[in-house]
């Protein structure tokens, strides 16, 4: 078998330990902008059986970092959505939150057209090789800002989205989840070196 790396596993180590847990990350933040992400929190659907079922029996662990600012609206509705999802994997996917000013390098390694966007989440093998990354905004995100904006409309992250936006989002991101489990299930060093 060839030789399996990753040159930038370092670089991500060492951002994924200047991290935080979503709580630690919520706790040493302005408490007005904590409070709006715990109060959208309240608002992120539940999920169905079936996308517990997607999201759990994977046996591998997955390093889930989220690239973030507190203030910002994106951040407020997709950091619950991520934390739901997160947990309802189980104790082999763990999220942490690191702020887009914690790190220059990490600013220029996460651009999105150029500018340093937020969110941007990073999928990490249990070895820090990077798995993939999504940002800022996934496919149904997309489309409602872009029927919003048509209109003249522009959120905040101050109102929580229709649930229909709230449901449909937080399904691209099990889709993207279910994606990094079962590349990370099906990775050849890595069902090597599991016996499975």
């Amino acid at each position: 078998m060839t030789s399996v790396y990753d040159p930038r596993s370092s670089f991500w180590s060492d951002t994924w330990a200047k991290a935080d847990a979503y709580d630690a990350y919520l706790d040493a933040s302005k408490a007005e902008h904590a409070r709006r992400w715990r109060d959208m929190a309240a608002h992120v659907p539940s999920l169905s059986q079936f996308q517990l079922a997607r999201l759990t029996g994977v046996k591998r662990e997955l390093n889930v970092l989220m690239y973030s600012g507190v203030w910002c609206g994106d951040c407020v509705r997709q950091g619950p959505m991520l934390k739901a999802v997160a947990d309802a994997c189980g104790p082999t996917v763990r999220l942490r939150i690191i702020d887009r000013e914690a790190s220059k390098a990490l600013q220029d390694e996460l651009r999105i057209c150029g500018g340093a966007r937020v969110p941007v989440v990073v999928f990490l093998t249990e070895d820090f090789f990077e798995v993939g990354r999504f940002g800022d905004r996934l496919l149904a995100a997309y489309r409602a800002k872009a029927a919003r904006e048509a209109s003249g409309a522009c959120a905040t992250g101050l109102v929580a989205p229709p649930a229909e936006e709230l449901a449909a989002e937080l399904g691209d991101w099990i889709d993207v989840f279910e994606r990094m489990l079962l590349m990370v299930r099906l990775s050849a060093h890595l069902r090597a070196r599991h016996g499975d």
